[in-house]
């Protein structure tokens, strides 16, 4: 199992400095150690980092047993590193930051699309194509770089152990011609390669299965195999996205996806779709 990356980490750190603090209110934390209450909340909400005499500090204040010491250290540890995707970060919103540390530790991606192909399938033309369109980009050096940085995701299929990836895509997707005819063409070349992949599972949803469960949203389940971790939901939307935590929620999104996966077309059934559209985009 990856290990969690720096934001990542620092969000796990900050649910379990709020696990420890218990019923105590955040006011009297924050007052018995001289800070303020903002500074509390920024932590356990992940929005900043904690240096290593706070922390101490804190876990005084709790109590700490020395196992949930040792965890904390390490947890803030990893919050303070410097991740791969570092370079990039100017160019991308704070939540896509949190989104790209997710997807560098799932185990499993389970993935629902009804508007374009994922981005860990994309071509880069493809992916230049999606992001130049989009609400909050002016720049042609922001849309290069979140394009590198897209590219640069995909490598997370390429680990040791890679995460298992299953995907439903929206037949629409298949014939969307996002950057034209011949970029679609190749894309859905791309996409018929990918469905050959150890480790990948792709569906496509056709047209005649109508109504389904998840009409109004895209959405991507992200598992870490460890009780430890729990499965995180994110959503899409113009302005980067919604992350759902709550079992009842996530829950939700499961049963969901598998209504999508129970009326896709099977993998076989969907190499055939993704070449029969291949051949008509010659």
């Amino acid at each position: 199992m990856a290990r969690p990356t720096s934001m990542a980490a620092r969000r796990e750190l900050g649910d379990e400095l709020r696990r420890l603090r218990g019923e105590r209110r955040g006011a009297e934390i924050a007052r018995l150690l001289g800070w303020s209450e903002s500074k509390l909340s920024r932590i356990e909400t992940a929005r900043t980092g904690i240096s290593e005499s706070d922390l101490e500090r804190l876990l005084r204040a709790y109590g700490c047993t020395p196992a949930d010491r040792l965890r904390m250290r390490e947890l803030a540890r990893r919050g303070r590193a410097r991740v791969w995707w570092a370079p990039y970060r100017s160019s991308v919103a704070e939540p896509y930051d949190e989104y790209v540390a997710f997807e560098a530790e799932a185990v499993s991606i389970c993935e629902w699309e009804a508007q374009v192909v994922p981005g860990l399938l994309q071509t880069d033309e493809y992916a230049h194509a999606v992001i130049e369109v989009g609400a909050d980009v002016s720049d042609q050096e922001t849309i290069l770089r979140r394009t590198a940085l897209r590219m640069a995701r995909q490598s997370v299929l390429t680990r040791e152990p890679p995460p298992r990836l299953c995907v439903v895509l929206d037949e629409s997707a298949l014939h969307r011609e996002v950057g034209g005819r011949a970029v679609l063409h190749r894309q859905v070349q791309r996409l018929y390669d990918a469905s050959h992949r150890p480790g990948v599972e792709l569906h496509v949803l056709p047209f005649r299965a109508g109504a389904h469960a998840a009409l109004g949203e895209a959405f991507v389940i992200f598992e870490f195999g460890s009780e430890e971790r729990a499965p995180v939901v994110h959503s899409e939307d113009l302005v980067g996205g919604q992350l759902r935590t709550k079992p009842g929620d996530v829950q939700i999104y499961r049963d969901a996806f598998e209504d999508l996966r129970g009326r896709a077309l099977s993998i076989s059934e969907t190499r055939d779709c993704i070449a029969r559209t291949g051949d008509s985009l010659r």
